[in-house]
């Protein structure tokens, strides 16, 4: 139970609004009112430029690989502090303290997280939305894909141990907060990369 103190020290990592911050800091724009209005990479990139856009994913990376690191440090043999750390830090990352409990989409805290975790299965979830990406030049659905091809692969090549259900639960919290972007896929209207996007996309 010693433990228990990590999961709202990675929510408050995890609710860092790194891609808000920066693009206010650059543009002097809420990143909310731009675009899509998320506040992650895809925004960003769009709003402030490239090297922004990937500032703010490995920010995002640094921030879910930070809290499996601590989990790991002050519990090197407790996989539920793991899983506790990880929990806050995608938490705090969708569900952001600092913008009203609203905020990202947990991609780049997943992508930390996992690598942490599950280090091969990311590596195939990795592929498969690089491979999604440049057939479909839609970065939601290489999301959606590499997320769902990670948790998967986890759960074939472990079973149904804690990290892999984990990774299930994390898969669906994804395509929980893309859930706007599936109706866009399905209707043929999701922003594509190399495609300007009219408008902030509700």
């Amino acid at each position: 139970m010693g433990s228990i103190w990590l999961l709202p020290a990675a929510y408050l990592l995890g609710s860092i609004p790194t891609g808000y911050w920066l693009v206010w800091m650059v543009k002097g724009l809420d990143v909310r009112t731009q675009g899509s209005g998320n506040i992650g990479m895809t925004n960003v990139w769009r709003v402030a430029g490239p090297f922004w856009g990937v500032l703010t994913l490995l920010l995002d990376i640094a921030k879910g690989a930070l809290a499996i690191w601590a989990a790991r440090y002050f519990f090197p043999m407790d996989s539920l502090a793991a899983i506790g750390a990880a929990v806050g830090v995608l938490a705090g990352n969708v569900f952001t303290l600092f913008l009203g409990f609203k905020g990202g989409k947990g991609i780049g805290v997943s992508v930390g997280v996992f690598f942490s975790l599950l280090p091969l299965e990311s590596a195939w979830g990795t592929a498969a939305f690089v491979l999604v990406v440049l057939v479909t030049r839609m970065i939601s659905a290489g999301s959606l894909t590499g997320v769902s091809v990670m948790a998967l692969s986890a759960l074939w090549v472990l079973g149904p141990q804690p990290f892999p259900l984990f990774a299930l639960l994390a898969a669906l919290l994804v395509w929980w907060t893309h859930r706007e972007n599936i109706k866009r896929i399905l209707s043929g209207t999701e922003n594509r990369i190399g495609k300007k996007q009219k408008g902030k996309k509700k």
